[in-house]
């Protein structure tokens, strides 16, 4: 079965192309290669021959084409390069993020020898540093995963016996306990200025020298949850890694973890050991808060507590720690956290479900929406937390989140928003409802007054039955607000008259007549 030349060059997608089709149609390699066994038992192709077409290292002769297509109902000329939709040659992967997976096709293109030559030059060009591109890499392993790390949830419990609410001594103990020796010295925090330009105040929480020696810093004893955290992270150090690794400095302020002062100057160079560096650090963190929110036992507690933000202090940890362990404990998987210090800068970004980043911590944009809750409370700090239900479109279709944000001041004295919240458009259609309608109608009435609009009774209805099913207390809150539209960039404000030429005056606007009590 010779394959032909002009049959080679047309076949660039065809191997992605038959992979999705088998995998939308549930079927394995041996299933396919069975069905085309039963249609024409000389051309079909075996389940190691079928493996190869999928990874693009062989091309079907067209008899064997033939086969696979009838398998599929599909002309064989659908499976060649004539200008493929995107969704054919795209993995049904999600968009975890926001972000659509991208297909990495012609193969030949995306090969590990040219991604290897092709990825450092586009960081060279885009000054994105080789440690901001691993943390990305960790990023999306981790809402691909939707914060699904069994083996870190293990480790964590059987050090910390599923213990919630572990006081200062017990953590210190158990530091002892794993080998680690501490150290107390004095650091204050400094003035700096960060790779945005923004001025702000940083300070040098602890460090960790191997093999097995800890350095707090004093003010952490007027900090006792972040004393904990910074404990757990380097027990979580020493347990994962056997005391292996490099000097490991956590901070507080603007600048980012892969840009300390132990980093040197930031690069655009990716080497194995930022990557590796990047990895330990997300599993030391991660383990931390399995050690101090437990999955069972801090699930139970959010259970009683309708997910109220001040469970933090039930569980003897920051509000941080408590906020990113819902999205993990959570038996609702879609799930988002920001940690924001200013404009342009998000610390901490989990989005499992889906929802696009306002804008980011490698760039500003120039456009940036002045809705979305965190930056609101970030211009205009609150004390206790508030929710708000948000219409916002990811892709083509309008989505409905609902979120509880909090400002808080950091030891090194910053003000930060946090923000949790979820994309309610699953849960409304797991009830039976058609969540794009409802969204859709929401949208259209928030159109119509400007930006935002009073939930309708029947949707509120609708709305508030799934806080009760989730039994998630600041989505009723929530609902007692207006719905807002939010977008991802000025360019694409979907409010009429759009807020893109002059979103201060509309925001300012909106400010003004907004009851303080619902404010988010």
């Amino acid at each position: 079965m010779a394959v032909s030349k002009s049959l080679i060059r047309q076949s660039h997608f065809l191997g992605t192309k038959v992979r999705n089709l088998r995998k939308r149609n549930h079927l394995t390699m041996e299933d396919l290669s069975a069905r085309c066994i039963r249609i024409n038992p000389e051309n079909a192709p075996s389940v190691s021959y079928l493996s190869m077409i999928e990874r693009g290292k062989r091309v079907p002769s067209a008899e064997m084409l033939e086969v696979i297509a009838e398998v599929f109902q599909k002309p064989p000329t659908w499976f060649l390069d004539d200008e493929p939709d995107q969704e054919e040659i795209t993995p049904d992967k999600g968009n975890r993020g926001g972000i659509s997976g991208m297909a990495l096709e012609p193969s030949f293109l995306f090969s590990r020898d040219i991604l290897q030559i092709a990825i450092p030059e586009m960081l060279s060009q885009t000054g994105i540093t080789g440690r901001q591109f691993a943390h990305l890499l960790i990023r999306a392993h981790q809402e691909s995963l939707q914060n699904h790390f069994p083996d870190l949830e293990r480790a964590a419990e059987d050090v910390g016996k599923k213990q919630l609410n572990l006081d200062v001594q017990d953590l210190l103990d158990l530091a002892k306990h794993v080998g680690l020796t501490v150290h107390w010295i004095k650091r204050t925090p400094k003035q700096v200025v960060d790779e945005l330009g923004i001025s702000a105040k940083q300070l040098v929480t602890s460090f960790f020298e191997p093999p097995g020696h800890v350095y707090l810093n004093e003010m952490l004893r007027d900090y006792p949850t972040r004393l904990k955290y910074d404990l757990a992270v380097y027990i979580g150090h020493n347990v994962l890694h056997s005391k292996d690794g490099l000097k490991s400095v956590l901070t507080i302020g603007h600048t980012n973890r892969w840009e300390e002062e132990t980093t040197g100057t930031a690069s655009s160079e990716l080497n194995s050991q930022d990557i590796l560096q990047a990895w330990r650090d997300f599993e030391s963190s991660f383990f931390a808060g399995a050690l101090l929110c437990p999955k069972v036992p801090y699930r139970q507690l959010l259970d009683r507590n309708g997910y109220e933000i001040d469970v933090h202090k039930k569980a003897g940890v920051s509000p941080s720690v408590a906020m990113r362990r819902m999205t993990v404990v959570s038996p609702y998987p879609h799930w988002h956290y920001f940690d924001a210090y200013g404009e342009g800068k998000l610390k901490a970004v989990y989005r499992g479900n889906g929802i696009p980043l306002p804008w980011g911590n490698m760039r500003t944009v120039n456009d940036p929406c002045q809705h979305w809750a965190v930056f609101r409370r970030l211009a205009n700090p609150q004390s206790g937390s508030s929710a708000q239900i948000s219409i916002l479109n990811v892709g083509n279709e309008p989505r409905i989140y609902c979120c509880e944000s909090v400002n808080m001041t950091d030891a090194a004295g910053n003000n930060r928003v946090l923000c949790a919240g979820i994309d309610l458009n699953p849960a409304i259609d797991a009830q039976g409802g058609d969540a794009v309608m409802i969204a859709e109608q929401l949208k259209a009435s928030c159109v119509r007054q400007g930006g935002s609009t009073p939930i309708p009774l029947p949707i509120k209805r609708d709305l508030k039955t799934i806080a009760k099913i989730l039994n998630i207390n600041w989505i009723e809150r929530g609902i007692e607000a207006e719905a807002r539209l939010i977008c991802s960039r000025g360019a694409v404000c979907p409010r009429n008259p759009s807020c893109y030429a002059g979103c201060e005056e509309t925001t300012a606007g909106s400010e003004a007549n907004q009851d303080p009590n619902n404010a988010t």
